[in-house]
């Protein structure tokens, strides 16, 4: 009876130990896993967020260099080649565009940037100098307002989409905090988990001792 009250302890001690192991491997699982989301989550504020905040930087300066050539802001400046220049402005500026459209956009940024873009495809678009100067009457100042105020609309589309920037960042920031503060929590719950199996298994392996020692004092006393 003592021997059969004993293997059912071992067992139940055995099975408890068997659910401990479980839990270990699943908290393993459910740490790798958020770890799989804080690497995708740092990776996604770099290449979708910092990344595309460099874009709407350059963007922004080669924008600039297309208002200074429509201003004739330069007296001195030689305007034999401006319509190229401001081409090769726009072209590098759709160059960028166009890796930005490959990043994850939200909603609201693939309304700007498309916005933007067409600003720039079709009301940016300078064929002639003629309509920005000439030897007559020298700079088309009315013509050069329409274009300021094209520019002025593609630099609000540009402020929209550095905005959209910083709080998407905050947000996938937020996430990343969310997660590491999860995995913080079951690093101690692993913890307790382990306290508690080595617990188990001392106790299994004391009373298993005591029992040994019961045995022997029993068969001494019936010699």
């Amino acid at each position: 009876m003592k021997d059969y009250n004993l293997t059912r302890k071992k067992i139940r001690t055995l099975s408890i130990i068997g659910v401990l192991l479980l839990l270990l491997y699943g908290k393993n699982l459910v740490e790798r896993q958020s770890f799989t989301s804080i690497s995708s989550t740092f990776t996604e504020v770099y290449n979708d967020r910092l990344v595309v905040e460099g874009y709407i930087f350059e963007i922004s300066d080669r924008l600039f260099q297309i208002q200074k050539l429509i201003d004739h802001c330069t007296i001195d400046y030689d305007y034999s080649k401006v319509i190229e220049e401001i081409t090769t402005n726009e072209n590098s500026i759709l160059a960028t565009v166009v890796e930005f459209e490959k990043t994850k956009l939200t909603d609201q940024e693939a309304i700007y940037l498309a916005n933007f873009k067409k600003i720039i495809e079709q009301d940016l678009t300078i064929k002639s100098y003629d309509l920005l100067y000439s030897d007559s009457s020298g700079v088309n100042r009315e013509q050069v307002k329409i274009y300021d105020a094209k520019i002025s609309q593609a630099r609000q589309d540009l402020q929209n989409l550095s905005k959209i920037q910083m709080v998407e960042g905050e947000k996938l920031i937020s996430k990343a905090k969310i997660l590491i503060n999860r995995s913080q929590i079951w690093a101690q719950f692993e913890v307790a988990l382990l306290i508690i199996l080595v617990v188990v298994i001392f106790l299994l392996l004391f009373r298993k001792s005591d029992s040994g020692q019961d045995t022997d004092q029993y068969s001494s006393a019936d010699r």
